[in-house]
């Protein structure tokens, strides 16, 4: 019985969780009249705001994103799902991603630009939590790969790169004019890291979503330093080149987690 009570709370909390990150996606966007989110912070989360600023178009993958939350959501409640030890692994994780989703967009619509890069750091965190208790378990069947391994994969994926171009806008809002000599160098120290740490994550976990969301996004870099301010044709190759090198890493790690498949069968 106490544990019947858990799960219906679990996805209750899951429900209420989605319909707080929907209405505080609208209210942070400018949906209801407040700025616009290229506008926030006196532009420092615009496509123009940092070195490593994705062009414009990279965000639309949040649309994605939230349509499989909300799939998630809707699966999660059914009563097949209640007693699913996965979900009761990581399913108040992902209740939280969703909450702290909607508040970083709060936090950048009426806070300050360190408090964002806080909370998204907090978001990065959680999501890597999500991650790991999802590997622990295999899905059953392609709905939950889809719904839960997928968008999850996706959402800690693309907050990866969402997190480095929001920590970079801060530090070029704060950093003295003196540093701007050295932006691209320190742009291209970051890639190199996100490199490592996408690579480091698509081989361990085994799966594709996170590195194609990550690399989405970084193909959006170069896309930015070519096409907009501030130009950079250094970083705009080098983050093409460790995008490619992130979705090889991704197809290893499927690769890695079939192999493994077709030994425990």
């Amino acid at each position: 019985m106490e544990s019947r009570t858990q799960d219906i709370a679990r996805q209750a909390t899951t429900i209420a969780a989605a319909v707080f990150m929907l209405i505080a996606a609208a209210v942070g966007s400018g949906a209801f009249g407040g700025t616009s989110v290229s506008e926030l912070q006196d532009g420092a989360l615009s496509a123009s705001g940092s070195y490593l600023a994705p062009a414009g178009p990279a965000f639309s993958i949040w649309s994605l994103i939230y349509v499989g939350l909300v799939a998630y959501t809707v699966w999660q409640a059914l009563p097949a799902q209640r007693a699913n030890e996965r979900q009761r692994d990581a399913g108040w994780w992902i209740a939280a991603t969703m909450v702290l989703n909607g508040l970083w967009l709060v936090t950048a619509q009426f806070l300050t630009l360190p408090l964002t890069v806080l909370m998204i750091a907090v978001l990065l965190a959680t999501l890597s939590r999500v991650i790991v208790l999802l590997n622990r378990r295999p899905a059953r069947g392609w709905a939950e790969r889809i719904v839960v391994d997928g968008t999850n994969g996706l959402h800690f994926g693309w907050v990866t790169i969402a997190t480095v171009a929001n920590i970079t806008a801060w530090l070029t809002q704060i950093a003295p004019a003196s540093w701007a000599d050295a932006a691209e160098v320190w742009g291209v120290v970051v890639l190199v890291a996100v490199l490592v740490i996408g690579a480091a994550s698509a081989v361990i976990t085994m799966r594709i979503a996170p590195a194609l969301a990550t690399a989405w996004g970084l193909v959006w870099v170069t896309v930015g330093r070519t096409t907009g301010e501030p130009d950079s044709a250094v970083i705009a190759v080098v983050a093409a080149i460790v995008a490619v090198l992130i979705v090889v890493a991704g197809v290893v790690g499927v690769l890695r987690r079939r192999r493994a498949a077709s030994a425990r069968a």
